[in-house]
């Protein structure tokens, strides 16, 4: 399984293996790390999943969606070219190792 890492706003760093298939959004509640709130339970309609992906890593996802992109710019906090919605990355094994930084808000 593949290890993510969830940075806190303020610092802190908490890894957790995610099962293939599983969105950063699941992982994050199912491993209870504070810091995503996903209102609309993952369906791409709210932008309270907000991460800021590590700038190593941005290029190894798929591209943003035009849902998700309009959604990022109505984000609490600062929408940045590292900006993306924990609910539309899936894990895979490619992405081992893979960072992202909770914002300070999402609502």
């Amino acid at each position: 399984m593949p290890a993510v890492t969830y940075v806190s706003a303020d610092g802190a760093r908490e890894q957790v293996e995610l099962a293939v298939g599983t969105t950063l959004k699941d992982g994050a509640l199912e491993n209870g790390i504070d810091g995503i709130v996903a209102e609309c339970g993952g369906n791409a309609m709210c932008a309270t999943c907000h991460v800021y992906v590590d700038e190593a890593w941005i290029e190894r996802l798929p591209e943003r969606s035009e849902v998700e992109d309009e959604l990022l710019e109505s984000t609490a906090s600062e929408r940045t070219a590292a900006s993306r919605l924990s609910c539309q990355i899936k894990v895979s094994d490619e992405l081992e190792g893979l960072v992202v930084q909770l914002p300070e808000e999402q609502e």
